[in-house]
């Protein structure tokens, strides 16, 4: 007989009342990925409607009181984000009412609620003990980084409409702060004390965290201060981060809205992956640092032409695309690569690519199973443009003490979402009491901003002899006319285009893709639908070549073209670029199920 696997025991089992039905009884059961929800009253169902709950839809849960002081009874909910056409918040609350007394009730919910916080938060349930709240660890604090002009302009309504709820019902603690400007946040990083927080979340496109990372990395304390993990909420028309983000965590492929709440459900979650970083080196020697691609050609001519129409959001970018192949060009340079250790970029038959006599091309791997400074105003200095009842919009216990924001974004009382007919209204169950509140702090920049010849931080470039001097007899060097060359560090280069579907966050390489002159536009085409499930490998288009690598040269040999990193335009000329291995952390979340992600 198969023992059952540590997913499926039983950690707590027990009946309840379901609110706010009057004599509803269900009985709970609680496993290490899922909760289930079986009705015992007033009809028995073995298979009721909605009766699993999987842990990873669920953002948080706490205990709520009766506001009757006569009432017996306690309560606990758990917030959920169900997976359908579009997700919708449901929230389940449950009557402890088995005890004589409101305490023993009440320490009843508290168990169940902070079991349920231990699974989320991927904290040891203990064997030996009682589950009480003092188990919980302290709650971490988030500095989140909004540009309000992210994507069609609308991030900063999603933020408050949909972010700040889910981490309130994670019981996260946050500093909310509107940027104004572009290097607003690379300002900021630079200038903060950073042993007051456990994450730095942009709640953008790609390009705030690309500044955020540099800002972090352009520190005379740069060693520790990249440290500190950062995350990424999707709220920008370029998303591609937060595409990779979204298949580590076991989703299915999302756009918009669906592609933000996942994330969010992540963040909530908690856990950290390493995340590696391409140093990047321009032709006057200035210097930056990239955690998502380098692009010249095709992909960088789109992606800054298509600026003019940022108002249409990731839309932009087919429109983009249509204006690209129509006047389609092709660059002649020369391209230079170490290539990767065989162990680490060993073949795939899925992926199988074409290989040039000329060129070694490599197959991917396969996927394995002080008080404020005038640099920034925190949002409890603006102005909200939204019609809330609370203007604040930091989390208690945060470094900046100010109103508590609710799970629902109105007040605390939760008659209007949960109350029923001849029910006291119910409010939140006051466990335990946030550490009291210190002010954000900003220490004056160290550094000034960018990076100049002579000044740089950041690692050592080892594998990469200065720019404009001979290569190492190890490396590769191919020439010719190419319509598009693409180095990825992560898998996707939009939410929805997975270039490198072999690529993980922490794999060490650079992952070289090049389209040869002489592809014609129906074929250019079609290989950027097969990208968008990762399929473009499998066409074996003979101008597609592809080579993991470990560093790489790219020289144009020609003034027209463009060359972008991260999505934002530099300097024209020679670029080369290494990876640092795991050199930044990212808050990713548990990993999901390999199986459902997308191949």
């Amino acid at each position: 007989m198969t023992p059952p696997s540590a997913a499926s025991i039983p950690l707590l089992h027990g009946e309840f009342g379901s609110y706010p039905v009057c004599g509803q009884r269900v009985a709970l059961t609680l496993t290490a990925k899922a909760l289930h929800i079986q009705q015992l009253r007033p009809k028995p169902e073995a298979r009721p409607r909605g009766g699993l709950v999987p842990l990873a839809e669920v953002s948080g849960c706490c205990t709520l009181q009766n506001r009757s002081p006569s009432y017996l009874a306690a309560y606990f909910c758990v917030y959920t984000y169900p997976q359908g056409r579009r997700r919708r918040r449901t929230a389940h609350t449950f009557l402890v009412d088995g005890a004589a007394t409101y305490e023993e009730n009440r320490a009843e919910a508290q168990r169940w609620a902070t079991a349920l916080k231990c699974l989320l938060r991927g904290v040891p349930l203990p064997g030996d003990r009682e589950i009480t709240p003092d188990i919980l660890p302290r709650k971490p604090r988030l500095l989140l980084l909004v540009n309000p002009f992210g994507g069609r302009g609308l991030a900063w309504q999603q933020c408050v409409n949909h972010v700040l709820p889910m981490i309130s019902e994670a019981e996260l603690s946050f500093n909310l702060i509107q940027t104004e400007r572009q290097n607003h946040a690379r300002e900021l990083v630079q200038g903060l004390k950073l042993s007051e927080w456990d994450g730095i979340v942009t709640v953008s496109g790609d390009g705030l965290l690309y500044e955020v990372l540099n800002g972090l990395l352009d520190r005379s304390d740069w060693k520790e201060a990249v440290k500190v993990p950062v995350g990424i909420l999707p709220c920008g028309s370029g998303n591609a981060l937060a595409g990779a983000l979204n298949q580590f965590g076991g989703f299915q492929p999302a756009m918009g809205l669906d592609l933000l709440l996942n994330c969010t459900l992540l963040l909530c979650r908690g856990g950290s992956h390493p995340l590696d970083l391409l140093s990047v080196t321009l032709a006057s020697g200035a210097h930056c640092f990239s955690f998502l691609s380098v692009a010249w050609g095709f992909v960088s001519d789109v992606d800054i032409q298509s600026e003019r129409f940022r108002a249409l959001g990731s839309a932009r970018f087919t429109l983009g695309t249509v204006l690209g192949l129509a006047t389609l060009h092709t660059y002649p340079g020369r391209l230079s690569y170490l290539p990767a250790d065989v162990d680490s970029a060993s073949p795939n038959p899925a992926h199988s690519l074409p290989r040039a006599k000329s060129e070694l091309t490599l197959a991917p791997a396969p996927v394995p199973p002080v008080p404020h400074s005038p640099l920034h105003r925190s949002v409890s200095d603006l102005p909200l443009p939204l019609p809330l009842a609370q203007s604040a919009l930091v989390s208690p216990g945060s470094p900046e003490p100010l109103p508590e924001l609710t799970p629902n974004g109105r007040g605390p009382e939760l008659g209007g979402d949960w109350g029923g007919a001849g029910d006291a209204p119910l409010s939140p169950d006051p466990l335990l009491h946030s550490p009291p509140s210190t002010p954000i702090t900003e220490m004056p920049p160290e550094t000034p901003l960018g990076t100049r010849e002579g000044c740089r931080q950041g690692p050592p470039d080892d594998l990469l002899p200065p720019l404009g001097s001979p290569l190492p007899p190890e490396w590769v060097t191919m020439e010719g006319d190419f319509v598009l060359v693409l180095a990825m560090s992560p898998s996707h280069l939009g939410a929805d285009l997975v270039a490198a579907p072999h690529a993980r966050f922490d794999d060490g390489l650079v992952h070289l893709c090049w389209v040869r002159a002489g592809i014609s536009r129906a074929r250019l085409l079609r290989l950027f639908l097969a990208m968008e499930r990762g399929a473009h490998f499998s066409l074996r288009c003979p101008h597609l070549g592809y080579a993991a690598a470990r560093a790489f040269r790219l020289e144009p040999l020609t003034r027209r073209g463009m060359l972008t990193v991260d999505g934002e335009l530099v300097e024209y000329g020679p670029i080369q670029a290494q990876v640092h291995r795991g050199l930044a952390t990212l808050l990713s979340g548990p990993p999901g199920d390999p199986s459902l992600s997308p191949r």
